[in-house]
């Protein structure tokens, strides 16, 4: 058997690598959702490590360019998947991951469901007086057109409505009185 030292090094080399596979696992799963594997693999890593890092740690870790890395940090900020934190005696700015998948989920869901539901309301609350006036019209292939748009236009209503309670629902909370967190 190998001395202390040997057998420290080789556990750490094997959490280095069981880290480095689940950061790859979550940049896998975040580019599901639209969010390039670096950006992922970034947070990953913040997401793993102890300590916050700095832009130039992140660059290290990563070996992308500073530019790169300050882009993706900004954006997982933006997300609140990242923050910048205050540590006594360090003037760079350093970064760490947010680990509650649940703040996560909703820090990048509940903008994207709003979102969804204000820009298609406001195109709804446009088109609708105009499709009504049309399908008044004395053509009746418009007007049928028209009267068929405006009952798609409801049943898209009902949806939005849905997705607005959604998105209040995870916000507040109130979602986890129906599917708890475990």
């Amino acid at each position: 058997m190998g001395n202390l030292s040997e057998i420290n090094e080789s556990q750490k080399e094997e959490l280095e690598q069981i880290r480095s596979e689940l950061s790859v696992a979550m940049a896998k799963t975040m580019d599901l959702y639209g969010v390039p594997p670096s950006i992922g693999r970034l947070y990953g890593i913040l997401y793993f490590n102890e300590e916050p890092l700095t832009l130039d740690e992140l660059r290290d870790y990563m070996g992308m360019s500073k530019t790169s890395m300050s882009t993706g940090v900004r954006r997982l900020e933006k997300n609140k998947m990242v923050k910048k934190v205050w540590k006594k005696g360090v003037r760079k700015h350093l970064y760490e991951g947010e680990t509650d998948f649940f703040n996560n989920f909703v820090n990048f869901f509940v903008p994207m469901w709003r979102r969804e539901y204000e820009v298609n309301m406001d195109v709804i609350k446009d088109a609708e007086p105009k499709l009504r006036e049309l399908a008044k019209s004395e053509d009746q292939e418009v007007s049928y057109k028209a009267q068929k748009d405006l009952e798609k236009i409801e049943h898209s209503k009902k949806y939005y409505s849905w997705l607005e309670k959604i998105a209040d629902s995870v916000e507040s909370g109130e979602i986890y009185d129906f599917i708890p967190k475990e």
